[in-house]
């Protein structure tokens, strides 16, 4: 094993925090010809200005080896280290760093200025520049361009005037929502509203999860559930609907329609030509994505399904949902972080005042005051037919895998309406019941995510 056997292990980790939205830098510390550490570049989903590939590989190295002298290790690193990494390496004694491309901005190992060859330091690292130097460099260089080119698209996409944009700076101190946006304006029904959603992952992975969130959250919701489907290996989408999240807003109430609503999922779904989705619902995003699948059904091969239901009309609304839309209608200034907390004790005020930041003012909650009344109440009620159109779709003509969990301290979508939905989809399992979640059951994401992922597994088809 030589050098460019060890390089391209960094490589690998390098292509890693590339999927994640970090900078593509990768390392790893070798020990008596062995792999004891691997890191790459984290300091979005750290929120930490020190979590360089090199930090997080010799911190991983110093604790598995149980000494923070490492001054018989190696490490390889994809990019020339900066001053902060070097002085790392030279505190723990490094015997030896190789690095793959330079680094002409903050390279601290020759480009700027070597810190190695500082002969006031009391440590002199052996290093070695350039290998395999092309492949880190374009990795680099590609995801730049994938940078200028999301800049140029935030650019090109002005801003309609009868919508509003909520400004970056309500989303600045957001926690645990590290990926980058992406966005869309060219869907035929957004007319050139911009459309805000993650693609988080390998895009010719074996799954990819469509998540949609409902009334009144945005993607944010699935942070807990994200980062389990990414470890799978696997690729995450996350549209935040118009009118909420990062998506531009409509002014007017009267612009949110079921048919609308719909007509953009459904664009959105082609625009990425999805495939081998498995489809994540909760609230509205279940009353709009479960009619999804009966226009492509081969898109999609699996559905994790949570406290939502089928808007067929039916049955009369119930009085909690009831409750719900008169208090939108009585008190359309809500405090939705107030909602969310409330139903999740376990939140943190910042996680809260994430649900709020989308709603910077009234202007900005036509959706939130349009959602409600816009639930089918009568069989003649747009979204009403086509909602028992897919309800016979679940019945007798899915084909895929299906896992249901249930918050079961929802009072509206809670355990007695999602068994009710279970019966209405073909081969769906008993459902997993969280007995002390509520209706934003995604609050308790990870575990759910877990046994999705088993349920949903190929293996078990």
């Amino acid at each position: 094993m030589d050098d460019k056997y060890f390089m391209q292990q960094a490589l690998a980790q390098a292509k890693l925090a590339q999927d994640l939205g970090e900078v593509p830098v990768g390392a790893v510390v070798v020990h008596q010809g062995k792999v004891v550490a691997a890191a790459h570049n984290a300091p979005i989903a750290h929120h930490d200005p020190t979590a360089h590939a090199e930090v997080l590989a010799l911190r991983a190295a110093a604790s598995a080896l149980g000494n923070y002298r490492l001054d018989d290790c190696s490490l390889y690193v994809t990019l020339e280290p900066c001053a902060m990494c070097v002085g790392a390496m030279m505190h723990a004694r490094l015997k030896r760093v190789v690095w793959g491309a330079t680094e002409p901005k903050t390279g601290a190992a020759g480009s700027v200025v070597d810190l190695f060859a500082n002969p006031q330091l009391n440590h002199h690292t052996h290093h070695q520049g350039g290998v395999l130097a092309d492949e880190a460099s374009h990795l680099l260089q590609d995801f730049f361009k994938a940078q200028r080119a999301l800049h140029k698209q935030h650019a090109s996409a002005p801003l309609r005037d009868d919508a509003l944009r909520t400004p970056e700076t309500c989303f600045a101190d957001i926690p645990n929502y590290p990926w980058q946006p992406h966005y869309l304006s060219e869907l035929p029904s957004l007319n050139g509203l911009r459309l805000h959603y993650l693609d988080e992952g390998p895009k010719d992975a074996a799954v990819t999860w469509l998540c949609l969130h409902g009334n009144p959250a945005w993607s944010y919701l699935y942070r807990k559930m994200i980062p389990v489907f990414l470890a799978a290996g696997h690729r995450v989408v996350a549209p935040d609907m118009p009118g909420f999240g990062k998506s531009d807003k409509p002014k007017k109430d009267s612009a949110h329609r079921f048919g609308w609503h719909r007509q953009v999922l459904l664009e959105f779904v082609d625009a990425l030509d999805l495939q081998k989705i498995h489809l994540v619902v909760q609230d509205w995003g279940g009353i709009l994505g479960l009619t999804l699948p009966m226009e492509a059904p081969k898109r999609y091969q699996g559905l994790l399904v949570m406290n939502t239901t089928l808007a067929t009309a039916q049955q009369p609304l119930s009085p909690g949902f009831l409750a719900w839309r008169q208090m939108c209608a009585d008190k359309p200034l809500f405090d939705v972080g107030r909602l969310f907390g409330r139903g999740n004790p376990h939140m943190s005020e910042a996680e809260c005042a994430a649900y709020n930041a989308p709603f910077s003012d009234a202007g900005h909650r036509a959706a939130l005051r349009a959602f409600p009344p816009m639930v089918p109440e009568f069989e003649y009620s747009e979204g009403a037919d086509i909602s028992r159109q897919a309800q016979s779709f679940w019945q007798h003509e899915w084909t895929g895998k299906s896992f249901m969990a249930v918050g079961a301290q929802d009072p509206v979508l809670g355990v007695e309406v999602m068994q009710a939905l279970r019966q209405r989809i073909r081969h769906c399992p008993e459902p997993m019941v969280l007995p002390q979640a509520g209706h934003f059951v995604q609050e308790h994401g990870e575990v759910i995510a877990q046994a999705a992922i088993k349920a949903l597994a190929a293996d078990n088809l």
